[in-house]
This record gives C-alpha cells, sequence and structure tokens, in this order.
C-alpha cells in the first residue's frame, strides 16, 4: 500500500505560502485576502494550478529570514491527528509520499521529523537573489497544472495507491488513473466542491485506518 499524502491543509491545518506572506515585511491585509483567495480559487479546481501559483508568488515579497520564521508557525499547526499518530509515518516511511505544489523550504524542516524519507518529498523550489524570494524553478512539474499526476506517474509505485488531500489537484491523480482511492481529508477544511468527487472522507487521519 503507498500513501500519496498533500501537505497544505492535510498535513498542516494551514497553506504555507499564505502563512509566509504574513511574515513578509510588506504585509497588508488586502494582499493577503487576495493570496487566499487566489489560494481557494485554485484548489477548488476554479484557476489552474500554474495560474494559482503565478499569482501568489507576485504578491509576495519575503526573504529567506520570513522563511524561518514562518516555519516556526508551522510547527505549532501540524494536524493534530497526524500528531497522534506519528508512529504510523516512521512504520511505513518506504510507502508514504509527500507531494505537494507548496515549497521544499516550507515542508522539509516540518515533514522530515515525522521519519518521512527526503527522496519521498515532492515539492516546488523558490529561486533567490540576495535572499529575497524572486520566483520559483518553472522547470519543476509541480509548478504546473496536473504536476502531481506527473509526479506520480513517473514514480510508477507498485501496489495500490491511495492519495490522501483536501483539493482538486489531489483529485486528479486518481482522476487520471494513478490511483486508486481518494480521500478527500476534512480535518482542517471541508471544500464541499471537491466533496462528490471523493471515495472517502476523512474527519482525521484516525478513520483512514477503519478503512484501510
Amino acid at each position: 500500500m503507498n500513501y500519496v499524502i498533500d501537505y497544505d491543509s492535510t498535513f498542516i491545518q494551514v497553506e504555507s505560502l499564505d502563512e509566509l506572506s504574513k511574515t513578509s515585511k510588506s504585509y497588508n491585509l488586502k494582499n493577503q485576502k487576495e493570496i487566499e483567495k487566489i489560494t481557494n480559487m485554485g484548489m477548488d479546481g476554479k484557476i489552474s494550478f500554474s495560474e494559482s501559483l503565478e499569482r501568489r508568488i507576485k504578491l509576495i515579497n519575503s526573504s529567506i529570514e520570513d522563511i524561518r520564521s514562518t516555519l516556526e508557525v508551522l510547527e505549532n499547526r501540524i494536524t493534530i491527528s497526524f500528531l497522534k499518530n506519528k508512529n504510523f509515518f516512521k512504520t511505513n516511511s518506504d510507502k508514504i509520499f509527500i507531494v505537494s505544489s507548496g515549497f521544499h523550504e516550507l515542508i522539509d524542516p516540518i515533514v522530515l521529523k515525522f521519519g518521512i524519507k527526503k527522496e519521498h518529498i515532492f515539492a516546488n523550489n523558490f529561486l533567490f537573489k540576495d535572499k529575497n524570494i524572486v520566483g520559483f524553478d518553472r522547470n519543476n512539474p509541480l509548478s504546473r497544472s496536473k504536476g502531481k499526476v506527473e509526479i506520480i506517474k513517473r514514480l510508477n509505485l507498485k501496489g495500490k495507491v491511495l492519495v490522501i488531500g483536501d483539493g482538486y489537484t489531489d483529485y486528479e491523480i486518481k482522476k487520471d488513473g494513478y490511483a486508486d482511492s481518494f480521500f478527500l481529508f476534512t480535518e482542517n477544511i471541508k471544500r464541499d466542491s471537491i466533496v462528490k468527487s471523493a471515495d472517502y472522507l476523512l474527519k482525521s487521519l484516525d478513520e483512514l485506518f477503519k478503512i484501510i
């Protein structure tokens, strides 16, 4: 059994890019609300992921120091049922893959503490100039629409593949035939537009163990 798990609003309670924007020196409420709006439009499948990412990065004016500050926040926003079941990740480290449209810089320091293998973490990368974020690596499949589908296709996992996530990009893996089941994770947020596409609804990680 292979477990493909999302990061934002799944492994953690929040959207890491939204949190990063709050730590930026150029933070303002108008920009923040626009970033959150764009995030939700992308997660609901109303705009393409690539458009969502492009628009959000343009609004964020952050640095390496802001990333460090954001990680301190995220440490305290790990999903409760994930913390409760930390042993599940260590026991199944060979079969757990974190596939996120977020960024390694905001993901790796958090999930590595759960025993997840570094080579099993797939995410975007920021581009920096003078310690400031100036963009993202456009050659990374996860920076484009259907990037998660492309990653799972390349992995060519043997055995059943279960996808656990809160958004449309997670559902696309099942939709395009690269997963056996899509578990819509609703502990942190419930996206009503995706409910009918899910094979199962998970109010917490505990419910997964009752099904598998």
